[in-house]
């Protein structure tokens, strides 16, 4: 990471330590919104937690756009199984423009594609991880 770019923009881990407002939303929807005056980010989801990861997900790009050199990280590990046994995997670099992020098998069956933005509106959030007993 160069520290020597500057920029009025807080860095994303600024972001990290400052607690969200919450609003609810009339579809149900939650949003978050961090400020940092005068800069303000803001992040929807179907949970209160979502919407505060989506918010800093939007810090990371926000960020990014004054810092071209800062690489902004998935919020995912590059393959999970979600809480609800779904499978995840990031779909490689030349493809996500035209198929998204991620690639996953939906209710019927069939391969759908799924952005960060849209995965944090649904709020997907891999499983615990289970420590494996020794023998």
């Amino acid at each position: 990471m160069d520290f020597n770019e500057r920029s009025a923009y807080p860095h994303p881990d600024d972001f990290k330590v400052m607690r969200p407002e919450y609003t609810e939303l009339e579809d149900g929807y939650f949003q978050a919104t961090i400020t940092i005056a005068p800069f303000r980010v803001t992040g929807r989801s179907v949970t209160k937690a979502g919407a505060r990861r989506a918010a800093l997900y939007e810090a990371a790009k926000t960020y990014r756009s004054y810092h071209p050199s800062y690489r902004v990280e998935s919020p995912y590990p590059d393959e999970f199984v979600d809480q609800e046994g779904i499978h995840w995997r990031r779909v490689p670099e030349m493809q996500r423009e035209q198929l998204g992020d991620y690639v996953f098998i939906d209710e019927e069956g069939e391969e759908d594609y799924a952005d960060i933005e849209t995965m944090l509106l649904w709020d997907v959030r891999p499983a615990p991880v289970e420590a494996e007993e020794e023998d």
